[in-house]
């Protein structure tokens, strides 16, 4: 990692001191005085001791998402198995269930983070996460009931991963300016990297089977649904061993220099920190959240439509359509690992907002190509109505995440399933068909927008908050995230359902447009907080 080089001490050379020029301009008295007790030489064991925190912030990043994607294929048929009156509309409140915990969760792991050790907070909500896991391998023990169970763990389980507020707070309080944007890049990629191999743990589980091994004596079970909960569960105590053995407090402002922690004892926090409170640009950190939201309500909306779209426009079963958005899923997975490598170098050269500026105008053009086009109609799902047994999809099931869709279940007298758009959804009589090229080049357009606005949208909240701690503000933004992905599914159920996929994409494109506007407006707003305090002192003086 170019950030943590191998010099053995550190000291900036030839930059301005944090305050600003006006800083260095008062350079006599008190100001002085505090100025100099911070501009200390890094040594080699500090500087070592805050990258191995920072790597088991990465891991504990990792561990969240994993908690996420690892039971997510295999949700439904656990679901039906132990209370068969669940519905394909109960499993959507079950998905929505741990953004819903961790929106929820985030601003108060937040707030903690800020007057408390951060290792609390994180060993706290990595503790829950675990017990949630646990109480999801045992909650076909009930006689009843068994659906509220697997409710509340996978609440809990989002609930613990509430502390992505935290870490993404201490990375950014642990890293100066330069190495903060590769930083988060690589928060971001361990958080990718964990929902693509989440899936692939859960596909190694179903070599033990449905029944697998049952150890009475524990009233456990263990087989393909409980065994990924299990290893999630072992993977969080490691990590709470983890943050108990290796991880520090560490604290540096944006020029790199060490800083006292408000973390480390109950006592406050610098002189910097008291007086600066109100020359934080909210309305920068307010546009920020709104950016942040339609980023990524955006991608719930995509990820959320694309089993329902494809098989309706390309006729493809449920198998099919799962199979083959997985595919397209994990290959975006693995573009946007390399995208998020990329930007860390590219930013050094453009600066974060102007790649941000970029990532949402190729997320637009990816959602404009996605607009139908042409004469052509999709296939009609006639048989729906010419035989009656055969049971309809409702909008509910179809539009849950494609990754965890229930297999349609035919009367034992058919042996394919109804393929084509349903003639229950009236814009198929009329709306053209969105061709695959369409699709796989919205796929890898989206796929390449999305991480980049991902990335610059944390880089830049993190810098205009500058050294004030960030655990609230950063808990508020994964708070907003989250909302967006419960809102997402949402839009696309009451839109795609009943306009079909022309309004849905023009609204969304609409949406975005207006994202961008908003960008231009703040554009000059979003700046460090060093830089901007420096402005503002020189224009006092």
């Amino acid at each position: 990692m170019a950030a943590a080089g191998s010099a053995a001490e550190r000291r900036p050379e030839g930059r301005e001191p944090l305050l600003g020029s006006a800083g260095a301009a008062a350079g006599e008295g008190e100001e002085e005085e505090e100025e100099e007790s911070r501009d200390v030489v890094e040594s080699q064991e500090h500087y070592k001791s805050r990258w191995r925190s920072i790597w088991i912030m990465y891991l504990t990043m990792f561990l969240s998402s994993v908690g996420f994607s690892i039971v997510i294929m295999s949700v439904w048929p656990y679901l039906q198995k132990i209370d068969p009156t669940a519905d394909a509309s109960f499993l959507g409140w079950i998905i929505a269930s741990y953004s819903i915990g961790q929106m929820v969760a985030s601003p108060l792991f937040g707030l903690w983070s800020n007057y408390r050790p951060r290792r609390e907070p994180l060993v706290i909500s990595t503790a829950i996460s675990v017990a949630a896991n646990c109480l999801y391998a045992y909650v076909h023990v009930p006689h009843s009931h068994n659906k509220y169970y697997m409710l509340t763990a996978r609440a809990l389980v989002g609930f613990g991963a509430g502390n992505v507020a935290v870490v993404r707070s201490y990375i950014a309080g642990a890293t100066s300016l330069t190495e903060r944007t590769s930083a988060m890049a690589n928060t971001s990629a361990c958080q990718a990297v964990g929902f693509i191999l989440g899936p692939v743990f859960q596909t190694c589980f179903t070599l033990i089977g449905e029944e697998g091994v049952t150890w009475k004596f524990l009233c456990l079970q263990l087989n393909m649904y409980t065994a990924p909960v299990l290893f999630g569960a072992l993977l969080g105590v490691i990590n709470i061993i983890l943050i108990f053995a290796i991880f520090r407090e560490h604290r540096v402002d944006d020029m790199g220099r060490q800083y006292k922690s408000i973390n480390s004892d109950g006592e406050g926090s610098d002189v910097l920190d008291q007086n600066t409170e109100g020359s934080i640009d909210h309305v920068a950190v307010v546009a920020l959240n709104v950016l942040f939201f339609v980023i990524l309500f955006v991608f719930a909306v995509f990820e959320t439509i694309a089993t329902p779209l494809t098989m309706d426009m390309y006729s493809w079963t449920r198998k099919e359509a799962v199979f083959y958005n997985g595919i397209i899923l994990s290959i975006i997975g693995i573009e946007s690992v390399i995208v998020f490598m990329v930007v860390k170098t590219l930013s050094k050269k453009t600066g974060e907002r102007a790649i941000l500026h970029a990532g949402l105008v190729i997320v637009l053009v990816g959602f404009f190509i996605l607009l139908p086009w042409g004469k052509k109609l999709p296939n009609i799902q006639w048989q729906e109505i010419k035989n009656n047994s055969i049971p309809r999809t409702s909008p509910s099931e179809m539009l849950v995440p494609f990754w965890s869709l229930p297999e349609l279940q035919l009367p034992s007298n058919h042996t394919a399933e109804p393929v084509g758009c349903p003639v229950t959804q009236s814009w198929c009589l009329n709306t053209p068909m969105i061709y695959l090229a369409q699709y796989i080049s919205s796929d890898v357009l989206i796929g390449l927008g999305y991480p980049v606005c991902n990335v610059m949208s944390y880089t830049l909240y993190s810098k205009v908050l500058g050294p004030k701690p960030q655990g609230v503000y950063m808990g508020w933004l994964t708070a907003s995230g989250s909302g967006a992905r419960i809102l997402g599914p949402v839009f696309v159920s009451q839109i795609y359902t009943h306009l079909g996929p022309r309004w849905a994409f023009s609204l969304i494109c609409g949406v975005v447009v207006v994202s961008l506007l908003l960008l231009e407006i703040v554009y000059k707003r979003l700046i460090a907080f060093s830089v901007r305090y420096g402005r503002m002192q020189e224009e006092n003086c």
